[in-house]
This record gives C-alpha cells, structure tokens and sequence, in this order.
C-alpha cells in the first residue's frame, strides 16, 4: 500500500474512533461519598416503633416482596432491586430521616417492606444485581416508578405532585406495550364519586365552596395524555392533587377517556394505574418476559443514565 493510502486509511480510522467515543460519551463518574461496601442502614420498623439496624440488600430484598409480585420473572424483580436501592442511597446522601432512621417499613413514608414474602426468585434477583445503583450527572436518581403505565409513560409534569430536583434522567412518552398482558382493570377501570364528596375535596382544594356541580371536565392534558387540570364549572384543580383526594384505588390514573357528571355522580373512565412516570412494572414484566436484562429494563425508562455497582 502506497504511503498516501496508508495515511489515509489511519485518518479515517481515527475519525470513525472519535466519533464512536463521542457518541457512547465519557463514563458517568460514581455519586460523591459512594461506599465501597454494603452499607449498613438504619430502618423504622413502624409497626414496631423501633428502629433496627439492617445491611442495605437484606433490606432490599424485603422492599422487593413488598413492592413487586413475587413470583414474576427474575429479571423485573431485578430491575425492581435496582430501583429500591438508588431510591435509599439517594435519601441517605440527601440526609433525610424517618424517626431517626435512613428509611421506613410504612409505604406512604417511604417504600413498602414485606420480608414475609421474600421468595427463592426475590432472593436471586437481589444478588444479581447486588450493589447496582442508577446514576445520572454523577448523583443517584429518584426511582419513580408505578404499577401500571397505560402503555405510555407520564412525563414529570404530568405525574409527580412533588417535583424537587432534576428529573431530566426520566423517559417520557415511552411506549412499552404493558396493556397486552396487564389486568383487565388496568386496561379499562370506571368509577363513580357522589358529587357531594367531589365537593367537599374542591373545598378543601380551593379554599372555596364550588356549590352545586353540574358539569366537569378536563382543562388541560400533559405530553403523553393525561389531565394536568380539570375544571368543575369555576373551580379549577391540579388532576394528581384531585386523584390523590378522592383516592388513588378509585381514580387509577390521569390517563382519561371519560370525565364527566352523570346524575349525582362524577363518572371517571381510564387505563393504567399510578402516576405513570418512570419504570412500568408491568411494562417490566412484558420485558423480562423478552428475555431483557434488568440493566436493559432500567434503560428504556430512563435517559442519559448508568447503572453502576458500588460494591460486591
């Protein structure tokens, strides 16, 4: 080969060597003061009102009891692991307690923990994943997550009634075919709230007594579809502050179809159930059911992420 050719081969090389660099980006750096080692945490045992000190993957195995169906595949029980283990570590570097301690068995404080449920596939789906943290811009995220996403995530906006910090790592809009094989009442839920409940919640939303409610409707939608504001004649609220005061068993979702006054009642038609943002756990199972890794899970949910492993 000619001297020139030569030449010209290299430069090519190394242009398509910078490109590929380029493209895959540097390697996300590991959240300040990571522990090389499990660490150990201290845990509310709110049924019990004492705290007990705990390693972080016995207590995340008990998370994953409580917070997936324990006989699903291991690779969405796994990528559930992920999840409650990047949440812990990012309350434990914010500084946040419960009663003393880095984290609560009560779900409405922090995440459900049911070790009565723990199972041979929970066990192997923690150990697979031991020590793996999602990573965004060199901090831990939040792991958001809902049961059932209607078959397209909810951007921030749209679900989170408490948006604090970036959220830029989220997946909006990400269509991962979950309503094939979730239940029937994910796929279409109805129910009817008596008007006068419906009043009382606008009282206490508003500040102001709405008076009889003869119509509704939705004011305002998000990205992917679902109600941002719903509108009661001149009383007007927020549909995640709404869902969450009727109930959230009632109302599954914001991802409407019908929202609308029959008689004495609000009539409220939807898929999906929670708040729709971040990982899907049916969306989860359908994957792991493809056979995706709990890595390849956590990454069609997320953005511009790592999953990194802190400690063996």
């Amino acid at each position: 080969m000619r001297r020139k050719e030569v030449v010209a081969v290299t430069v090519c090389v190394a242009i398509v060597i910078l490109f590929v660099t380029a493209c895959a980006g540097e390697p996300q750096k590991k959240p300040e003061k990571a522990p090389k080692e499990e660490p150990t945490i201290k845990l509310y045992m709110a049924d019990q009102g004492e705290v007990k000190e705990i390693k972080m993957e016995e207590y995340v195995t008990g998370v994953v009891a409580g917070e997936m169906e324990p006989d699903w595949p291991v690779n969405a029980l796994a990528a559930q692991a992920i999840l409650a283990r990047t949440f812990t570590m990012e309350n434990m570097n914010a500084g946040r307690k419960f009663h003393g301690a880095d984290a609560s068995t009560n779900h409405e404080e922090f995440q459900a923990y049911e070790p009565s449920k723990i199972n041979d596939k929970i066990k192997k789906a923690v150990e697979k994943t031991k020590g793996e943290v999602i990573t965004y811009d060199g901090k831990y995220t939040r792991g958001w997550f809902s049961a059932c996403c209607g078959g397209i995530t909810a951007a921030a906006s749209e679900g989170l009634t408490q948006k604090k910090g970036s959220t830029g790592y989220l997946k909006a809009n990400a269509k991962d075919g979950c309503l094939e094989i979730t239940t029937a009442e994910n796929k279409h839920w109805k129910a009817e709230i008596p008007l006068d409940e419906v009043r009382t919640v606008l009282q206490e939303k508003t500040g102001k007594d709405p008076g009889n409610i003869s119509q509704a409707k939705i004011a305002g939608k998000g990205p992917s579809g679902r109600a941002m504001k719903l509108d009661f004649g001149d009383a007007t609220v927020d549909a995640m502050d709404f869902r969450l005061a009727v109930g959230a068993d009632k109302m599954r979702s914001t991802l409407l179809s019908d929202f609308s006054v029959k008689g004495d009642k609000l009539v409220i038609e939807g898929k999906g159930f929670g708040h729709g943002v971040g990982l899907c756990q049916w969306g989860a199972k359908k994957m792991a059911q493809e056979d995706k890794s709990p890595e390849e899970i956590i990454k069609f949910y997320h953005k511009n992420i790592a999953v990194q492993k802190l400690w063996d």
